[in-house]
């Protein structure tokens, strides 16, 4: 296979996109205010040093956005990773420090904690899919199954779990999925058609260098529908819900027919059950368990 979605990574276009959105994740607490009770127990000059504490195993992501939003409170706090990204943090041990005037401190930690325990639980729950598909062909892709403007965290939380992005939204890949079928349906255009329809479309509005870099993948959820979509050479054909016997005799069907196509399985994927799926031979297993079921890695501010 030759095009795959793009992949999220820390650089300086989410380190803006962060930033943005400092300010607003903070007024949920500041609101228009002010923090008055650190205002009212903690005198201006008290400066402090805190250690970011893991109270559970896991492994750590988001540092750098702490960061970021740290500084948003108060340029003059200083938050200093104690490991890097992806690393695995045991229950106990410090993961940075966030040192400055106290005030600043206390009023940074609760936006920063719950920054770092979902981009941490999202890290930890992907690599507990990685894990389980160790050894096989099989890689773990993420979803659209994300909190609403959240989403470049977390596809960059899943990134540093070991896992794959895919498509970042309804702009940067053509995905045709069930309800777009139905829709095509009514037209009389079946599976193999709406991968027809999706190329020449593409070729008549994109410039080429944009045509070559789009992923163009459909859905089906019965096996007699992926020998004529495979002849229409999409990238990648999801296979919806289906059986694992008919994941395995899908892959037998790909192989014998057209192996540049790649096959993804969706539905109930989760760390129990990914394992038997990967094992039929497919190339992706798509999972919102990360950003929707994995809990948050509990994190604290320890004096």
């Amino acid at each position: 296979m030759t095009r795959d979605f793009d992949q999220a990574t820390w650089d300086d276009a989410l380190a803006a996109h962060v930033a943005s959105r400092a300010p607003e994740w903070l007024a949920e607490d500041l609101g228009h205010e002010c923090d008055w009770t650190t205002l009212a127990t903690v005198p201006a000059a008290a400066t402090a040093s805190l250690a970011v504490v893991a109270r559970r195993d896991g492994v750590i992501a988001g540092l750098p956005a702490a960061a970021i939003v740290a500084r948003a409170v108060d340029p003059a706090l200083s938050f200093v990773a104690a490991l890097a990204e992806g690393a695995r943090v045991e229950r106990g041990a410090a993961v940075a420090t966030l040192s400055g005037p106290t005030r600043s401190i206390l009023t940074a930690e609760r936006t920063v904690l719950n920054l770092l325990g979902r981009t941490c639980g999202v890290a930890t729950g992907t690599a507990r899919l990685v894990e389980a598909v160790a050894g096989t062909r099989c890689r773990v892709y993420d979803t659209r199954k994300t909190v609403p403007g959240w989403r470049l965290l977390d596809k960059y939380a899943v990134r540093v779990g070991g896992g794959w992005n895919h498509r970042h939204g309804l702009h940067d890949a053509v995905l045709i999925k069930d309800n777009h079928r139905a829709a095509l349906a009514e037209r009389g255009i079946d599976a193999a058609g709406a991968v027809r329809l999706a190329r020449e479309f593409l070729a008549a509005t994109l410039p080429p260098q944009r045509v070559a870099r789009m992923v163009v993948e459909i859905e089906i959820d019965r096996l007699e529908d992926l020998e004529p979509v495979l002849t229409e050479r999409p990238d990648v054909v999801l296979l919806d819900n289906m059986q694992r016997d008919d994941l395995a005799a899908a892959v037998a069907v790909r192989d014998r027919l057209n192996a540049d196509v790649a096959l993804e399985a969706s539905g109930g994927i989760r760390p129990d059950t990914i394992r038997a799926v990967a094992a039929t031979g497919v190339d992706r297993g798509s999972s919102g368990w990360p950003t929707h079921d994995a809990p948050w890695l509990d994190v604290a501010l320890d004096w």
